[in-house]
């Protein structure tokens, strides 16, 4: 199996996901191959190559009906980079040097869910205007 942090360097494995966490967010029980291919402006064997080292990554499943594929996100194996980031982001300062500590649970809660929100618009944003005609 490839090292997890050499599949999600890939900017376009990123977008996949990144679509598949955002259908799945709101309540799609899968995405088929054809609205990836469309989402992303990509080729469909470009979209199938990526999706293949997805699946072997563990980090999407597929689910098959008919001629038809469908994948959705499995986010455990991102578990492995998530731990090799905390310490960077406990120890470095990068969370206000202690602040986040200090707040109750459901304040550094909301924080968390604020901040990953902000980093999501921000990605939908960058990808709506990579889309735009000229660029």
């Amino acid at each position: 199996m490839a090292d997890i942090f050499d599949v999600i360097a890939d900017g376009t494995r990123r977008d996949i996901l990144r679509l598949l966490l955002d259908r799945s967010s709101a309540g799609e029980r899968g995405t088929s191959v054809s609205h990836i291919v469309t989402e992303l402006g990509a080729s469909q064997p470009t979209v199938s190559k990526h999706l293949k080292v997805l699946r072997d990554a563990h980090l999407v499943s597929v689910r098959e009906e008919g001629q038809h594929r469908y994948y959705s996100l499995s986010a455990a194996p991102l578990d492995e980079v998530d731990d090799w980031l905390v310490p960077f982001l406990d120890d470095s300062g990068i969370e206000g040097d202690g602040v986040a500590a200090a707040l109750p649970d459901s304040a550094a809660h909301a924080a968390e869910v604020v901040g990953r929100a902000a980093a999501s618009a921000k990605h939908a944003l960058e990808n709506a205007f990579k889309r735009l005609p000229g660029r």
